[in-house]
């Protein structure tokens, strides 16, 4: 384990004044409620109900129940003390259709739920597009369709006008690698395409989706409103002097040909055909509207990946070949702290990363808007959960971020992934990321002891030695399993 999973400094250390501590979720995660109020289906009320997409079958139609449960899931981010809400729109809940006529009962949901969080002090943040592409655009050739991008402008501009007075800050896309790569080339994720062309295609079109967004936004909301996209860029390490070539390249695949086109304007040459866009699908004006420009980055980190010669036909412990670059192969030291996601935990490379961006970005904000760990979590014969595991997660974590803000990165702010546990995608309801744990039959929340902790450091700012986390005897109160009215 490394000296930042180990609480660094036996002192306790500050956050910059103003720095914004919040958790997240995502509409198809957590909302259920897949046929109510005049809500269309979505790509993935399609793919998870298709035999074989997830694990045991499991479907988001019923979640975490929040579109029946507001008032319960806001007490929670009451009670945990963070300043903001990271949330996303169901574009199927507010454009059955993916365009045109908007659903009132939808969009007032949302507006509801803003609300309610201003009314506890609580900001709202509001992506636009979390992977819940409405079906009908899919039948249409979903991202691999250029017209989807401008049905997310569209979905932008009724957004920020219905929500502008209660937002005032915005993120446009989540993770466009995952959008692409699972759902495209993978097939892993909705809509389960195998396709490296429909791949190239949808990298192109989401970001032309996100800087319609942006431009969208920027004419419906109030001056000051805070715009930008979320990245998952994942670090590519080379282990030796051979791979440093490869990993180069693996980080223009899957990194910079999405951070690229919004930064510079251009997609990066070293990417692979079949990663890059190709020239004909990119229109004269594209990529000056996906460089349209941003008031700040978020970062979505989990792990990185380290690269290393190896030998194909004799693979060694730790090791796995990457595909389309024989004699290299993908390696995770056996000792390596890892997840339950089998996701090596590396709070230095979410350093490295915030340095990294500071300096391509020219110095925008970066807010780290995911971060967060699987754990097999469980309610003890005491009533606890004691996901320890979460908790030192968490404090390394937030100690690699203070290392980059003492180095002069200008990182604004931390979201927690994720408020609750959720439906976790092909995973089903077996990963468990939440601070609160949700007992999926009664819909009951409990706090797990890294929601204590997590609430003491949103409430001071401060970052305290690990082993003094979560004072005895305190307890987040549990929310009953009696929906509340909404």
């Amino acid at each position: 384990m490394n000296s930042l999973s180990n609480g660094g400094s036996a002192a306790a250390r500050q956050f910059p004044e103003g720095f914004l501590w919040g958790t997240g979720t995502s509409s198809y995660q957590i909302e259920g409620a897949v046929s109510a109020d005049g809500r269309g289906p979505s790509i993935w009320d399609v793919f998870a109900h298709a035999p074989g997409n997830t694990f045991h079958g499991d479907t988001g139609d019923v979640a975490c129940d929040s579109y029946n449960r507001l008032e319960d899931d806001v007490a929670i981010i009451r009670e945990l003390g963070v300043g903001a809400y990271r949330f996303s729109v169901s574009w199927p809940r507010v454009l059955p259709s993916g365009s045109g006529t908007v659903n009132q009962a939808g969009l007032d949901y949302y507006r509801r739920l803003c609300e309610r969080l201003l009314e506890h002090g609580i900001q709202p943040v509001v992506t636009v597009y979390h992977w819940d592409l409405p079906q009908a655009l899919e039948e249409t050739g979903g991202w691999a369709n250029r017209d989807t991008a401008y049905r997310m402008g569209e979905l932008a501009q009724v957004l920020g006008t219905a929500l502008g007075d209660q937002v005032r800050m915005w993120i446009t896309i989540n993770e466009p690698l995952q959008t692409v790569h699972q759902g495209y080339r993978a097939g892993t994720h909705a809509p389960g395409k195998r396709d490296d062309a429909l791949a190239a295609a949808a990298t192109h079109h989401i970001m032309l989706a996100h800087g319609l967004a942006t431009q969208a936004l920027r004419a419906c909301t109030p001056a000051g409103t805070r715009i930008g996209p979320t990245m998952d860029t994942q670090p590519y390490i080379a282990l030796d002097s051979a791979s440093e070539a490869v990993a180069d390249i693996l980080d223009a695949d899957f990194n910079r040909v999405y951070l690229d086109p919004v930064l510079r304007g251009s997609y990066p040459d070293a990417a692979r055909t079949g990663f890059r866009p190709p020239d004909e699908l990119i229109q004269d004006g594209d990529l000056e509207i996906t460089a349209t420009p941003i008031d700040f980055l978020g970062v979505n980190y989990y792990r990185p990946h380290h690269v290393r010669s190896g030998d194909w036909e004799d693979l060694r412990l730790g090791e796995r070949r990457i595909g389309g670059f024989p004699g290299f192969v993908q390696y995770m030291a056996p000792d390596l702290p890892r997840t339950v996601m089998e996701w090596g935990i590396v709070p230095e490379s979410l350093r490295d990363l915030l340095l990294r961006l500071h300096r391509e970005s020219g110095g925008l904000p970066l807010y780290i808007t995911e971060n967060g760990c699987a754990a097999d979590d469980y309610i003890s014969p005491a009533g606890t959960i004691d996901d320890h595991e979460r908790v030192g997660y968490i404090h390394g974590h937030l100690g690699a971020a203070l290392e980059a803000i003492a180095a002069g990165v200008n990182v604004g702010g931390y979201f927690h992934w994720s408020l609750m546990d959720n439906f976790e995608w092909a995973e089903g309801y077996r990963r468990r990321f939440g601070l609160f744990y949700v007992d999926f039959e009664s819909g009951r929340r409990v706090a797990k002891r890294s929601a204590h902790f997590y609430a003491q450091v949103a409430r001071s700012g401060e970052l305290p030695p690990l082993q003094d986390v979560v004072p005895s005897g305190e307890r987040l109160p549990d929310v009953p399993a009696t929906p509340a009215a909404v």
